[in-house]
C-alpha cells in the first residue's frame, strides 16, 4: 500500500498525529480547531515561555475568545504542547505556521520556515505530510521539496507536500477561520484527499486547488499587493485633498455609489502588520530575477513609507501655526484597530518620526504591554525607548501635551477620545483615519488626514 494511502486511512480513523509548528495568531487557533474536532494535535513553538504558559492552561487576553475550544481540547487530551517535533510510530502531518520576516541582506525571509521544516523532517518517515501555511517567497515550495528529497523521501509518492496560505483578518466579524475559502497546492492526489479531510475541521474543506505551487505562492502575495496598492492610492489621494481643501471621505463615499468597477478603500497613516507590507515584496523580488521592475508595487511601498512622514510634517506645521510647543501623544500603536498586534505598525513609525524632529512624544495603546516593550522595539526596528508610554488618557496624563495623533480608533477608547474633543481638553487632535466628526462647540482644532 502507498504510504500516503496509509496516512489517509489513519487520518480517517483519527489515529494520525498533527504537529502545528508556530503558535501565533495563525497556528494557535488552527491547532484548537483541529484538536476540538477530536484529532491528536501537538502544538509546537520555540518560545519556551509560551509553551510553559499553555501547558499551565493559561491564555493571553487575545486568546480568551478561544477558551471554550482550548478547555475542550485539553480536557479530552487531544492537545499537548512542546518545543520540538516528536518521533511517532503513527503517521504525522506537520503544518508550518511560523512567521516570515521582511527579508534583508542579513536575514532570509524564509529562515524560520526552513528551520521548522528541517526540525519536522528530523522525526519523519515515509507517508508523512507537510502543509505550509506561512507566507513565503515565490519558489519556496520547490526549495522545500528539494529539502525533503535530500532526506531520501519522494515527494508525491511516499511523502506529501502542500501549500495552503493562511487567510485571516483579525477582528473581522464577518469572515473568520471557519468560513474563509482557501487556495491549496498539493503534490499528489493522496495528499489532496488528506488535506480535504483535515480542512474539514477548519473551513468545511472549502478549498480551491491549483496545480502549481508557484500559482498558490503568487496568489497569496497578489492578494496583499492588491490591498497595498489601493490603500496607497487612497492615501495619495488624501494628500491631494489636503491641498485642494476638500474632504477625501466625501470623494470616497460619492465614488462608492458606483455599483460596478469600484471598491472603497479608506485613509490611514500607512499599512502595517505581518502581511501587507511584506508579501508584495515577494512579487517585486521575483520580478527582479527576470530583470523586471514591478513598478506598481514599488511605488505603493514608497507611498506607504511616505505617509508617516507626511502625518508628522502636517502636525509639525499645525503646531507652528498655533505657536504651540511640539508635544504629541501617538494614540494607537497596534497595526489595526481592536487588536494587540504591534508588528510593523504605522503608529511606531509616526512615533519614530516625531523623535527625529525632537518632539516631546508619548505613546498610548490600551493593548500595549510593558513587559513586551523590547519585543515591540525589535518588531518595529526602533533602537531605543526614548519615549513615554502612557497608562491612560486621563486629564492628568494629557495636560502636558498639545496634540493627540489618533492612528488607530480602538473601540475601547472611542468614548474617551470623543470626550477629550468635546470638552476641549487638548489644543489639537489629528485623525489619521478621518473618522471623527467636527463639533462646532469644541475649541479643540480637529484636523483629519485628507480634509
Amino acid at each position: 500500500m502507498n504510504p500516503l494511502q496509509e496516512t489517509l486511512n489513519q487520518f480517517s480513523s483519527k489515529n494520525c498525529i498533527i504537529e502545528v509548528i508556530g503558535l501565533g495568531y495563525v497556528g494557535f487557533p488552527l491547532s484548537l480547531h483541529l484538536a476540538s474536532g477530536g484529532l491528536n494535535v501537538i502544538g509546537i513553538d520555540t518560545n519556551l515561555e509560551r509553551i510553559t504558559r499553555l501547558n499551565q492552561n493559561k491564555l493571553m487576553e487575545s486568546e480568551l475568545n478561544l477558551s471554550r475550544e482550548f478547555e475542550k481540547s485539553r480536557k479530552n487530551q487531544n492537545l499537548i504542547f512542546s518545543d520540538k517535533p516528536k518521533q511517532t510510530d503513527t503517521s504525522k502531518i506537520g503544518i508550518i505556521c511560523v512567521p516570515t520576516p521582511i527579508g534583508k541582506n542579513s536575514v532570509d525571509s524564509n529562515i524560520y520556515v526552513f528551520s521548522a521544516v528541517e526540525n519536522f523532517l528530523s522525526t519523519c518517515k515515509t507517508g508523512d505530510l507537510i502543509i505550509l501555511e506561512s507566507s513565503i517567497e515565490v519558489g519556496t515550495t520547490d526549495k522545500i521539496k528539494k529539502l525533503i528529497e535530500k532526506k531520501g523521501f519522494e515527494v508525491g509518492k511516499n511523502f506529501g507536500l502542500c501549500f495552503c496560505p493562511e487567510r485571516i483578518d483579525p477582528q473581522n466579524k464577518k469572515w473568520n477561520l471557519k468560513n474563509i475559502p482557501r487556495v491549496i497546492y498539493c503534490s499528489d492526489e493522496f495528499s489532496y484527499e488528506i488535506a480535504k479531510k483535515l480542512y474539514y475541521y477548519i473551513n468545511n474543506s472549502n478549498l480551491f486547488r491549483v496545480n502549481n505551487a508557484k500559482i498558490a505562492e503568487v496568489v497569496k502575495s497578489y492578494e496583499n499587493a492588491f490591498r497595498l496598492v489601493n490603500i496607497s492610492l487612497v492615501n495619495e489621494l488624501a494628500v491631494l485633498c489636503d491641498k485642494l481643501e476638500i474632504n477625501v471621505s466625501d470623494v470616497i463615499n460619492a465614488a462608492a455609489t458606483k455599483p460596478f468597477g469600484f471598491m472603497p478603500f479608506y485613509t490611514g497613516s500607512g499599512v502595517g502588520g505581518h502581511c501587507i507590507p511584506k508579501d508584495p515584496t515577494f512579487l517585486s523580488e521575483a520580478s527582479k530575477k527576470f530583470g523586471i521592475e514591478f513598478k506598481t508595487i514599488e511605488n505603493a511601498l514608497e507611498i506607504n513609507s511616505f505617509m508617516p512622514k507626511y502625518v508628522v510634517n502636517s502636525i509639525d506645521n499645525l503646531l507652528d501655526e498655533l505657536k504651540l510647543e511640539k508635544s504629541v501623544i501617538v494614540c494607537g500603536l497596534s497595526y489595526k484597530p481592536d487588536i494587540e498586534d504591534m508588528r510593523d505598525s504605522p503608529g511606531f513609525k509616526i512615533l519614530n518620526e516625531f523623535q527625529k524632529k525632537q518632539f516631546k512624544v508619548a505613546g498610548y495603546d490600551p493593548f500595549f504591554k510593558m513587559e513586551l516593550f523590547d519585543k515591540y522595539l525589535i518588531e518595529n526596528n526602533l533602537l531605543n525607548k526614548k519615549f513615554e508610554i502612557l497608562e491612560d488618557l486621563s486629564n492628568e496624563k494629557i495636560k502636558n501635551f498639545n496634540c493627540i495623533c489618533v492612528v488607530q480608533h480602538h473601540t475601547e477608547i472611542e468614548l474617551k477620545i470623543n470626550e477629550i474633543y468635546k470638552n476641549s481638553f487638548i489644543p489639537l487632535i489629528y485623525d489619521c483615519q478621518n473618522k471623527m466628526k467636527k463639533l462646532e462647540k469644541s475649541t479643540t482644532i480637529l484636523k483629519s488626514l485628507g480634509s
